[in-house]
């Protein structure tokens, strides 16, 4: 080991020490030891302190006593004579720093210093379950702690880029010569945050302790390890070495010289990084410091320098043993989960297609295998290049596949993965599947060469990648023909018709079983679908039997088998194993949610719902809005303005998002009256659903309520509406009053 990083460690460790007690005194000094001092929304106290000292840190005097532990932990300060052959006295150093780092950052919130943008600061508990899990399961390969910056903002983008196409989560902290990565990629406009992998901690080297104390508490949340144990610090570096592949990246470093001419880190990101080598954490440079190659606490070398920034990733991934599965798509953009949450925004589009602009559908049909050509991309009707900019087009996507294990009850599932598919793809946004996507593609990604050919790429690798068990062949045919789209769209909604109709006369009470969706956590992290056989998802795509399929075919994937249990409110369908599942899933957001009400503890919604369905409370009844409709509603807001406060996985009582199928189910809102509450839903949805509709107003001996349901050619408001259904007699106003 070079005595030289042991020497700057060690010195780094005693002025961080010094630093949080100098901090730590003014603050007692200034109001007394009993106040309190935390991180915000977090039940781990001050984590990285918790998990190896047991300590709960809650206020100032409490922080006194961690202090203590990392002063006991100090080397004595090296002199120039002392002879440093072991690593033990610095990862102590290291373990010293991260502490003191971790009371200097939590002084900072306690003196009202909130981040500012485009910095993020600590990490809540919330944020930490979405994104631990991925490191779990293998989402996310590993995170990469990026210190410093580069030579120029293109490099910047550069290195981001090509970890995001990865899956490599991205923290950046400190900075180089009073320049930070994540000032370089602000200033080149690349959004930062959680959703797009890139998360800018704060520009001082002690926010480098956020990424620590996230890899500790995954450790506890995730790995099982217990706060304080005697064994506690072991077990997290066993835990973060094994299960959570990270790295540093040193990047521009600051240099001062040295008698001997040589350059390198200042002392105190040395001792950052002998805490980061007590996870496991290897360090890869750019610059030439003193190298650790042998083997120890890290799984190959500890500090590896001089590399160069075109070669730093793929030499990072190969020090830290990192597991990076990338398809080969012949594509112009990066690709990589990194790129899923980005949005494009109208000034950075090119072109769109769908939503409240042009018809559009994706269809996903099985074939024979002599119908499909394999990696066939088809396209009919103009490209994207032969447009004005900001066009709307319509568009048809249609994937065809062929394998000798593939079932039709899989056209359903796969078919819903073409959202994730496309959002992953650099500058690419998707919302929404079946006869309701939107896309946007942007103007970078346009100008680096992207043509819907390559959207159809994407789709046979995706395909090929995370199927290739049941899927032999694929070929997409790509329509943005107006009269073709028009065409194809009607048959499209007959085969969607056709699958829905398979679930039909299966009820809730037959089975022990329901099904989570989390497809939408990349856009809404808190929401969770429960699909049961009366309630298809909100999107519309996926029934109870497709979610069952989609288990089969992934057993860890996105639809989760969720056993009911105890029945604890039979009328608005509450079940034990249900809310037990949803506290998990949300991220303990959510802790009770009802299958068949709207108004006591109604399931989230995300934003790809088919229908909103809303409470009036002058009508005492429930209007239905669904997303093709543009115009007035009685509520006195539209499609759009409803989606906006009611998505992103909250719950709003009086409002939910349903798929088109759930309104004629039996446990449409049992729970306040079912179909006998709708006073109000657009023409155009009563027309598509009309014959299912007047079906099950039979059944419920309610023949002539189709007839008092108003659309906007009635009423457009609450005053028109209320005078309508009182003329027809509209039975909601003589039921119980829903609020």
């Amino acid at each position: 080991m070079s005595r030289t990083i042991a020497k700057a460690a060690i010195r780094g460790a005693h002025s961080y020490v010094s630093q949080a007690e100098e901090e730590l005194t003014q603050a007692i000094e200034s109001h007394n030891p009993e106040r309190e001092l935390a991180f915000p929304n977090t039940a781990y106290h001050l984590p990285l302190i918790l998990a190896l000292t047991g300590l709960e840190v809650d206020n100032l005097g409490q922080a006194q006593q961690a202090l203590q532990h990392a002063k006991k932990l100090l080397p004595p300060e090296p002199t120039d004579q002392m002879w440093l052959p072991y690593l033990g006295g610095t990862l102590d150093a290291g373990i010293a720093t991260l502490m003191a780092q971790e009371i200097i950052e939590a002084l900072r919130y306690f003196r009202g210093e909130e981040p500012e943008e485009p910095w993020l600061g600590f990490t809540d508990d919330t944020i930490l379950r979405t994104q631990g899990i991925k490191l779990v399961d293998g989402r996310m390969p590993g995170f990469a702690a990026c210190v410093g910056a580069l030579p120029t903002n293109e490099q910047a983008v550069e290195l981001a880029r090509s970890l995001q196409e990865r899956s490599i989560l991205v923290f950046m902290a400190s900075n180089a010569s009073g320049r930070s990565m994540a000032e370089q990629l602000a200033e080149a406009g690349i959004e930062m945050n959680w959703d797009t992998f890139l998360v800018p901690y704060g520009k001082q080297t002690s926010a480098a302790v956020y990424a620590l104390n996230f890899a500790a508490r995954a450790a506890m949340t995730f790995g099982g390890v217990k706060p304080g144990d005697l064994d506690a610090a072991r077990k997290i570096l066993m835990y973060n070495k094994e299960r959570v592949f990270a790295f540093v990246l040193a990047l521009g470093a600051d240099f001062k010289p040295e008698e001997n001419g040589s350059q390198l880190l200042t002392d105190e990101k040395y001792a950052t990084a002998a805490g980061a080598i007590n996870f496991g954490f290897p360090v890869i440079s750019d610059s030439t410091i003193p190298q650790i190659l042998p083997r120890g606490i890290c799984t190959y070398e500890h500090v590896v320098s001089g590399v160069s920034l075109k070669e730093i990733v793929n030499k990072a991934v190969e020090v830290r043993g990192v597991k990076i599965k990338v398809s080969e798509i012949p594509i112009p953009v990066p690709y990589g989960a990194g790129f899923e949450g980005e949005r494009v925004r109208k000034e950075q589009m090119h072109v769109q297609f769908g939503g409240k602009y042009t018809d559009s559908f994706e269809l996903l049909r099985g074939r024979s295998m002599d119908e499909v050509e394999d990696g066939n991309v088809e396209l009919i009707g103009p490209d994207i290049d032969e447009v004005d900019e900001g066009t709307a087009l319509p568009l048809a996507v249609v994937v065809e596949v062929a394998g000798r294990s593939f079932k039709e009850d899989f056209e359903s599932v796969l078919e819903r993965r073409i959202h994730h598919f496309a959002s992953c793809t650099f500058g690419v946004f998707h919302m929404g599947q079946r006869d309701i996507p939107w896309v946007r593609i942007s103007k970078e990604a346009f100008e680096k060469g992207f043509r819907l050919k390559h959207y159809g790429e994407v789709m046979v690798a995706k395909f090929h990648d995370e199927f290739s068990a049941i899927v032999d062949k694929v070929q997409v045919k790509i329509y943005t023909d107006e009269d073709k789209v028009a065409e194809l769209l009607e048959q499209a909604r007959d085969i969607y018709r056709q699958r829905d109709e398979r679930i039909m006369g299966m009820k809730d009470e037959d089975v022990d079983t329901f099904y989570s969706c989390v497809l939408c956590q990349s856009y809404a992290p808190d929401h969770v679908c429960v699909v049961t056989p009366q309630r298809l998802g909100l999107c519309g795509a996926y029934t109870w039997l497709d979610c069952g399929a989609s288990h089969e075919m992934d057993p860890h994937g996105p639809n989760q088998p969720i056993q009911k249990g105890e029945v604890q409110d039979e009328v608005n369908g509450i079940f034990a194993g249900v809310n037990e599942y949803v506290t998990r899933a949300s991220n303990g957001n959510l802790e009770r949610v009802s299958m068949y009400s709207i108004m006591t503890d109604p399931q989230t919604s995300c934003g790809c719902f088919e229908v909103i369905a809303a409470v009036l409370p002058e009508a005492n009844g429930v209007m239905l809005v669904s997303r093709e409709y543009q115009g007035d509603t009685p509520i006195g807001m539209g499609f759009s303005t409803m989606a906006g406060q009611i998505g992103g996985g909250l719950q709003m009582p009086g409002f939910l998002g349903i798929g088109k199928l759930y309104i004629t189910s039996e446990k449409f809102i049992s729970a306040e009256g079912g179909l006998r509450r709708v006073v109000w839903m657009p023409n155009e949805l009563k027309e598509e659903i009309k014959d299912r509709l007047q079906e099950r107003l039979e059944q419920m001996g309610e023949t002539d309520l189709l007839d008092k349901i108003a659309t906007e050619q009635d009423a457009t408001t609450s005053e028109q509406l209320l005078e309508v259904l009182q003329n027809k007699g509209h039975p909601a106003l003589e039921m119980e009053a829903l609020v």
